[in-house]
């Protein structure tokens, strides 16, 4: 099965090169990887000349946000038109354990979306992280299902999905129809994505034995900085689907006194 692994990048160049180094080592390695560049021109110079060889996409901001939604409809569709039959989507800062391809192969069928374990690793030692020591430096997010190798769990609740590791077949994914761009900046594009694939009869499964390991970057709790981008977003989403995404973080913001719920119209709103 012709395999794409499609990764987003804007910054977070050193992360950008252990992700590529991990491809190279595992025990599968892609026949097209295909880097999309948001609005940064560095990103050809960090992955040239460097196993795998990665396809760069340049895409703009989008009113001066992160087409998160818009990059990976773009890098899905370079890797359909050369060929490929499984996509797989890395997040930046993720590291493919050594069976994630080979895994995620394993369990591809149509109308399934595949997600394997994530762990957050603690800040790397001094020299860096080593990739042969990332399985023990973290043990599987514990919100999320970890089987172990070779087993699968069908059946799973598509508001645990997330975009930091998945995979799904060519035709899945044009059974689901992609990300809606409307989404721009932080936040609900993947749990509107995960949301239209239940529409469209599309099953999420837990894949065990596809491991990537989250490196670390200091992070906002809540992300205060991204807070226009959820309520917005969040609004989005919300008149699509009927619900409100990310309320543990629109309920942190109205702790902080940043923001408000407003019954009457099911609106979360600034203070």
């Amino acid at each position: 099965m012709r395999t794409a692994v499609i990764t987003l990048a804007a910054g977070r160049h050193r992360h950008l090169r252990l992700q590529q180094d991990g491809l190279a080592r595992g025990e599968c390695t892609p026949d097209h990887y295909v880097v999309v560049s948001m609005a940064d021109p560095g990103i050809e110079a960090v992955v040239a000349g460097r196993r795998p060889h990665a396809e760069v996409l340049r895409l703009p901001l989008a009113d001066g946000r992160l087409p998160l939604a818009a990059a990976r409809n773009a890098g899905a569709a370079r890797a359909l038109a050369a060929g490929a039959r499984l996509l797989v989507f890395l997040d930046v800062d993720c590291v493919p354990g050594p069976d994630l391809l080979d895994a995620y192969a394993r369990a591809a069928q149509d109308g399934a979306l595949l997600c394997g374990a994530v762990a957050y690793l603690p800040p790397p030692p001094e020299g860096g992280y080593r990739l042969d020591a990332l399985a023990d430096m973290a043990p599987p997010h514990a919100a999320r299902p970890a089987p172990g190798t070779g087993e699968v769990v069908r059946g799973g609740d598509p508001r645990l999905f997330w975009s930091l590791s998945f995979a799904l077949t060519a035709r899945t994914w044009k059974r689901v129809g992609g990300f809606c761009e409307d989404y721009t900046g932080y936040g609900g594009e993947d749990t509107d994505f995960a949301a239209e694939a239940t529409r469209r009869g599309v099953d999420l499964w837990w894949v065990g034995g596809a491991p990537a390991y989250h490196q670390h970057h200091p992070t906002q709790r809540p992300p205060v900085d991204h807070i226009d981008d959820i309520l917005r977003n969040g609004a989005l989403y919300q008149s699509r689907w009927g619900s409100w995404p990310m309320e543990g973080w629109l309920r942190a913001f109205e702790g902080l006194g940043l923001v408000r719920y407003v019954p009457a119209t099911d609106t979360w709103r600034r203070v």
